[in-house]
């Protein structure tokens, strides 16, 4: 009994409703309306994975499931089981629903990572060979097809031969008599052709009166000459009857002979028009799917409390986690009743805590707060997604009882209090019960609910929750928490504050002991109290705003509430004189030094969140920075990737062309005896060659003549993408000190150009001083052989860059020393100078360098020096 007025307290039969109007087919809505609250949690799981894969379906394909041609027929197979004859309409259903299941079937199959639905279809038989039959039988009007029957199909060739006949005479006598008939048409009476005749003239048409008009001035006669072609045409009607139901008894056979299976079938289509109607309420609701998690304590270790109420750790529980919770009536107010906008409310309980005790002022959303939790429990238990932020996280209770709302009577002599305690009265038999009705189903674990009535056995059997054991159930300890959820409204009122304060606590601490979770609203400053005295109580309020005087619709939690009575009777309109003798009356009591601490808790907290907006604000902002620079050095890499292919590329080609245009030489030296001019001209060709090809025979181009940065100019340096301030004049190297942010450094005039793209004027470039040979003696440079450039590889580039002079000297004397004969390429860059400087005085010390230079333009000017190793 206590269950079925939860249900009604919670308006559930409003929620169903609204799910039923998301069901595709009548059976599905029937389905909806009435959905039994599952009594096992592998019920519920199953029930969830339907609703999930039906989800899928309803956001990957374009137009979800169809349930075209799927019609209630169970009545039509329960007759047809009972050896009735269908009509051609219940036989035509039949058939669409064949149709409709096998495409249900095809749609789902066709479906990858399905396992619950595509379990589901397995077993559904839609014997296309009874569709056929029915169709070839039966025409989209629900008739009897000619084809259906030879004899049949004669029979109606006879009836249009009489009809013809009869027709034929009737217009032969309309023809002659016409003054003595009112209207030049033939019409039937029941199943005889009559013309309308004049009442004065019936003895001019002699016949058969089958009625007559309204006013007595025409009667429908049917003519001596057509009552034999009458009486035949009746009987060849009678014969085509039979004929047809002979037809339909036949296949009204053909469906009693596969009932069970057409029964399946119905049953199968009606379990996906549910999940279907779930996965679209879900959607609707912007829901999302729930996790059962262990609240309650394992059913292995029985939970054991200290006497100061303190419980130990529990490994194997988890939190509640209902973020952004929005009850899913108001939003449907909210879009089909032009309601106010729903505030989404937070819980997140710790699985120590037992009962929650929620304060604040009246209209403050306390009791809405109860009723959106009892509906998201029993949404979840029938396979609804929860219109929370994910993650839901929520227990599996067994029961959800409530004392919301006055049960006053006048007939029963009830009063508001005598209602509470009659109603919470039974909810405590419900749950004492529950632990003695389950000593006898500790091995099968299926619970049953006192009202609430059976599962459908469609449902049963498709969830098969049976020999499946619940990890909540209850232990034998008086202790030890049922799993139940207990809904309470300002309990312990109706009565003296006192003595129903008093009750109250005794009661919360009772269902502490008894209950797994209990939410209780109240006005009572006694229970905000009973948070420090046990730990398995928790406070919560909901947040009320001091300068608009109106509720904001927030739960807060870890704050006792202010009732703010005072000043809604204030805003409510109640006489001044009275509230501030009232208020004379509150400070004179502590309550009001409480008040004042709440308030001032309460204003702390508000801004902690407007921080921790803020900072989750910068957070948002930080990531989107990051996301935007990630992107745009990626695309940076996959250009300079690109670059490199195409400069590969270049070269390859170069290469190529050069080697052609060399082998042709070769091919005209070996065509005959070559000469000394003819050699000549020959290694000239090749000369000219490497000029054209190689790039460090090359002249890079002498830049444009443009500007001179001077000493506080701002100029552009391309190759780091920075503007820079001029802090010293070009030197003799053609080198200036530039500042951009806090950094200095060192460039070269080609590595700047002015803000309009000028590049700088460059100095000529000096020869290197000569190196001095210790211990031999001063030979002249050999001038290096035109035919062997000097190419660039990773095994004669030596980078340096970041290395101090004393770390970079060691690196040096090393390579030198494996080095062949040729140039070697050191990177020192430009930054201060003082490691190009230091470079440079170590390969003019060094006896194995014959002498070096900085780097052409293209590999690297200034910021490179090529040493030559002997």
């Amino acid at each position: 009994m206590i269950q079925a007025e939860t249900l009604n307290l919670l308006e559930w039969s409003r929620l169903c409703q609204h799910l039923a109007t998301f069901a595709a087919t009548k059976l599905g809505a029937v389905a909806a309306r009435n959905v039994p609250i599952p009594t096992s949690i592998a019920t519920s799981q199953e029930l969830l994975a339907q609703t999930q894969e039906a989800y899928r379906l309803e956001t990957d394909l374009p137009t979800g499931l169809s349930f075209d041609g799927i019609q209630d027929i169970g009545e039509a197979l329960e007759r047809a089981a009972r050896h009735g004859i269908l009509s051609g309409h219940e036989l035509l259903d039949i058939a669409t629903t064949l149709a409709g299941a096998r495409h249900l079937r095809r749609v789902i199959d066709a479906q990858e990572d399905l396992p619950v639905l595509t379990n589901l279809v397995a077993e559904l038989r839609t014997y296309p060979e009874l569709e056929q039959e029915i169709h070839r039988c039966i025409d989209d009007r629900g008739k009897v097809t000619d084809r259906a029957n030879p004899k049949l199909e004669s029979v109606r060739e006879q009836i249009r031969q009489v009809r013809d006949r009869i027709y034929s005479a009737l217009q032969r006598l309309i023809q002659r008599h016409g003054n003595a008939v009112q209207e030049t048409v033939i019409t039937q009476r029941g199943d005889r052709f009559v013309i309308p005749v004049k009442a004065t003239h019936k003895d001019v048409i002699p016949g058969i009166v089958h009625d007559a008009s309204s006013s007595g001035a025409t009667l429908y006669v049917e003519p001596s000459a057509v009552v034999n072609s009458g009486n035949q045409f009746r009987q060849l009607i009678r014969q085509e009857q039979r004929e047809e139901e002979e037809v339909r008894r036949k296949l009204t056979e053909l469906v009693a002979e596969v009932h069970p299976d057409l029964e399946r079938l119905l049953i199968i289509a009606t379990t996906l028009d549910l999940s279907t109607a779930r996965a679209r309420y879900s959607l609707w609701l912007e829901a999302n799917p729930p996790r059962f998690i262990a609240f309650a304590p394992d059913s292995d270790s029985p939970l054991q409390y200290h006497a100061d109420g303190e419980r130990p750790a529990d490994p194997s529980s988890e939190s509640i986690v209902l973020r952004q919770l929005r009850h899913p009536l108001l939003v449907w107010q909210q879009h089909h009743e032009q309601g106010a906008a729903v505030v989404p409310i937070d819980l997140v309980i710790q699985p120590h805590i037992r009962v929650v005790a929620i304060t604040g002022p009246n209209t403050g959303g306390k009791t809405v707060t109860l009723k959106t939790l009892g509906l998201a429990v029993l949404m979840a238990k029938i396979g609804l997604f929860v219109p929370a932020r994910e993650p839901v996280e929520i227990p599996w209770f067994d029961q959800v009882l409530a004392d919301i709302g006055d049960e006053q009577s006048l007939q029963q002599s009830l009063s508001t209090f005598s209602g509470h305690i009659r109603r919470i009265s039974r909810i405590l038999e419900a749950i004492e019960g529950r632990g003695k009705s389950e000593s006898g189903n500790q091995e099968s674990g299926v619970r049953s609910q006192e009202s609430g009535g059976k599962e459908d056995s469609a449902q049963a059997e498709l969830s098969n929750p049976e020999s499946i054991t619940s990890p909540f159930t209850p232990h034998s300890s008086p202790l030890t928490p049922h799993s139940s959820l207990i809904l309470l409204d300002e309990v312990g009122a109706g009565t003296d504050p006192s003595e129903g304060s008093a009750l109250a606590i005794s009661l919360l601490k009772y269902l502490a002991d008894h209950a797994t979770l209990t939410i209780a609203t109240t006005h009572f400053g006694e229970l905000k109290a009973l948070k420090y005295q046990d730990q398995r109580f928790e406070n919560a309020s909901v947040e009320f705003d001091d300068v608009s005087l109106s509720p904001t619709y927030r739960l807060l939690w870890g704050i006792p509430g202010r009732s703010n009575a005072l000043t809604i009777a204030r805003r409510l309109g109640l006489k001044e004189s009275i509230i501030e003798t009232a208020q004379t009356q509150v400070g004179a009591s502590a309550s009001a030094e409480v008040n004042d601490m709440i308030a001032g808790l309460e204003s702390q907290r508000k801004q902690q969140e407007e921080k921790a907006a803020a900072a989750a604000e910068l957070v948002k902002q930080a990531e989107r920075l990051h996301e935007e620079v990630s992107r745009k050095a990626n695309l940076l890499k996959e250009r300079e990737r690109d670059l490199k292919q195409q400069q590969e590329q270049t070269i390859q080609q170069a290469i190529a062309d050069a080697k052609a245009e060399i082998a042709q030489v070769i091919r005209k030296l070996q065509q005959g005896t070559p000469t000394a001019q003819e050699a000549q001209q020959s290694t000239d060709a090749i000369n000219q060659i490497a000029e054209n090809r190689l790039p460090s025979r090359r002249q890079p181009p002498k830049p444009k003549p443009g500007f001179r940065p001077q000493v506080g100019d701002r100029v552009r340096i391309p190759r780091l993408g920075q503007t820079a301030e001029v802090l010293s004049a070009p030197d003799e190297d053609g080198e200036l000190t530039v500042r951009f942010g806090l950094m200095k450094m060192t460039v070269s005039l080609a590595d700047v150009e002015s803000l309009q793209g000028e590049k700088a004027d460059l100095p000529e470039k000096r020869q290197p001083k000569p190196q001095a040979v210790s211990s031999k003696e001063r030979q002249p440079e050999p001038e290096p052989a035109p035919t062997a450039p000097n190419v660039r590889t990773s095994r004669n580039t030596i980078d340096l860059r970041g290395s101090r002079v004393a770390d970079a000297e060691v690196v040096l004397e090393r390579e030198i020393a494996r080095a062949e004969p040729g140039p070697l390429w050191i990177i020192h860059g430009h930054g201060t100078g003082k490691l190009k400087h230091g470079v440079q005085e170590f390969l003019k010390r060094h006896p194995q360098i014959s002498r070096y230079e900085f780097a052409a333009q293209a590999d690297g000017g200034t910021g490179v020096t090529v040493a030559y190793v002997q």
